[in-house]
């Protein structure tokens, strides 16, 4: 999928400290989700469908790990 990302509002949790590297995200369009580095605002970013981020998110909040092994 390839979104234009150049009119995106970045932000960091409220939980995060400034001098703290962290993910940025930013809301598109028809609910798709931006997410990049901070360390590195110009690099590539993944893109959710809004079914994929509500998946994400529940799985982090349930303490789930990104390796399903």
């Amino acid at each position: 999928m390839t979104v234009d990302l150049s009119g995106a509002r970045w932000f960091k949790s409220s939980r995060s400290h400034s001098s703290k590297e962290c993910v940025e995200v930013a809301h598109l369009d028809s609910g798709i989700v931006g997410v990049r580095d901070s360390k590195n605002p110009t690099g590539p970013a993944l893109v959710f469908t809004p079914g994929e981020w509500d998946a994400f998110l529940a799985g982090t909040r349930a303490g789930g790990s990104l390796n399903p092994e």
